[in-house]
Formats: C-alpha cells, sequence, structure tokens
C-alpha cells in the first residue's frame, strides 16, 4: 500500500527530530570535559592508575628529592609525575594518548607544579629515558620485557620504582606490600640500575673473569698458575659485593676499576682494572 502524505510527513518530521538529538547529543559529548575510564585502551596496555597512597610509597622508597629527574613511561592522569613535581623534583610523563597528555597538563597546572612537571605525546618504546634519575612505572610484564636493554642502560645508581610487575628473572633490591588502605596493586618494587662488570679484570697475578645477569655476578678468579677459584656477587648501583672462594669482598666499581677490600679476618684488598 502506498503511503499517504500525511504519513510521509511525519516521517520525515521524525527522522529531523532524530538527527537534531543526534547532533545536540554529539555536542555534549564534544563539550563534555575528557574523563579517563580504568580499563580504557592504549597503545599496548590498558589503563589502571596506581592508588594516590602507593604512589607516595613508591616516591618514598625511589628516596626522590628536588635533585632527581623523574620519568613515567605510559604516564595516564600524570599522578606519578605530578606526585614527583611536588616533592620538588623535576619530572616527565611520556604518554601515547594526547587527551590523557592534556588532562594531565592541566592538572599540573591546577596543582601548581607545571614548571616541574612535563608531559609529552609519544610512544615509550622510543622515549630517551637517558636522563632519568628515576623510573615511576605502572607496566605489564611484556611492556617491562622490551624496556629492559634500555633500563641496564641508564646510569648506575639509578632507580626504579614499580607496581606489581617486573622483568621476569630480576629481583627486586627492595619490596613491600602495604596492607592498610589499599585494595589492588599494593606491591612496590625497588631496582638500583647496576654497574656494568661482565667481561675480564687484571689483577695481581690473575684475571677475574666475570658474567653478569642484571644485578647477580658470578665468574671466577684466575691464578697465575691457571688455578680458578669460583666469584659469585651482587651489584647495587656501582657498589660491589663479591666472593671469592670464601673471603667476602664490598667495594665499588668506577672508572673501569673494582675497588674492594675485606670486612672480617685478615684485611685484605682486590683491586682490578678492567682488560681493552
Amino acid at each position: 500500500m502506498k503511503p499517504s502524505r500525511r504519513a510521509f510527513q511525519s516521517f520525515l518530521a521524525l527522522c529531523l527530530v532524530s538527527l537534531t538529538a543526534n547532533a545536540v547529543f554529539a555536542q555534549d559529548a564534544a563539550d563534555k570535559p575528557f574523563e579517563p575510564m580504568v580499563g580504557q585502551e592504549g597503545k599496548d596496555v590498558i589503563w589502571v592508575p596506581t592508588p594516590f597512597v602507593l604512589v607516595e610509597k613508591m616516591l618514598d622508597m625511589a628516596k626522590v628529592t628536588p635533585k632527581d629527574f623523574v620519568m613515567d613511561l605510559g604516564s595516564g592522569d600524570g599522578r606519578n609525575i605530578i606526585a614527583a613535581a611536588k616533592r620538588g623534583a623535576k619530572a616527565l610523563g611520556v604518554e601515547y594518548n594526547p587527551k590523557m597528555v592534556e588532562l594531565s597538563t592541566q592538572t599540573a597546572q591546577e596543582a601548581g607544579v607545571a614548571d616541574r612537571a612535563k608531559f609529552v605525546q609519544g610512544d615509550m618504546y622510543a622515549a630517551d629515558i637517558s636522563r632519568a634519575t628515576v623510573l615511576a612505572l605502572f607496566l605489564l610484564p611484556s611492556n617491562l620485557e622490551k624496556l629492559a636493554p634500555k633500563f641496564l642502560d641508564l646510569r648506575p645508581g639509578s632507580r626504579i620504582v614499580a607496581n606489581t610487575f617486573w622483568v621476569n628473572g630480576w629481583e627486586a633490591d627492595q619490596s613491600e606490600t602495604m596492607q592498610d588502605n589499599c585494595d589492588n596493586w599494593c606491591t612496590i618494587l625497588l631496582f638500583v640500575i647496576p654497574a656494568k662488570v661482565a667481561g675480564t679484570w687484571r689483577v695481581e697475578k690473575g684475571d677475574l673473569v666475570l658474567t653478569q645477569k642484571f644485578q647477580m655476578v658470578e665468574g671466577s678468579l684466575v691464578g697465575a698458575n691457571g688455578v680458578k677459584t669460583p666469584v659469585r656477587g651482587r651489584l647495587r648501583g656501582s657498589a660491589i659485593t663479591l666472593t671469592v672462594g670464601e673471603t667476602e669482598y664490598t667495594g665499588q666499581v668506577a672508572s673501569g676499576r673494582i675497588e674492594a677490600s675485606t670486612k672480617t679476618g685478615t684485611p685484605a684488598k682486590l683491586v682490578a682494572t678492567k682488560a681493552p
């Protein structure tokens, strides 16, 4: 049956009302300030914020001071960076979502720390982190695995504080799980970037040959007579502990030298120079 002229006019009117309503709704959505939603997707990540109470504990564990340059990769709403800036540190967040960058920048302005807290839109994997003395992170293990080589190229003694997740096989130098005022994602992991000591080191009458996995060290002291004494050790920044046979040495790595001495028993010193 062919529709009547009146029915057709009613249909057109209904379409006009619907289009007008959709246009108003779209305008309202455009005018509404951006609000991040927990679980929203980003590049290789979803946004789940670290609880504010844990943010402060993370910065406490990293011992952030005004002398630090703090970075956050995948900085989200900027809470790590803004909290660090409130402590006087200069801080930079790298965030892929431009709306998050705008929100973080505005929040930093409202908090009065915009001169110290900066945010840039970018890919965290491509970010230059060489200036960072502290990284404050909440990323998935898959993200962290990709970033691990860049972490290890930071200056020895640089600190990384991570919420809950970390690189498989890389043992934390310190950890703490909050029991109060935190319901989810409440474990803080601290890592101090170790000096690089893998290779051969010249010592008096022999060689110190070391391998290294993160801050853990193994190897042997090879005497001039070819006798090998097992070595194991650990680094915390440029500080090193080496156990050679049954003797424990503690010292520092600097400028291509290891200088360490014994704590107990007959005093002894170990001096090693990196072989070319």
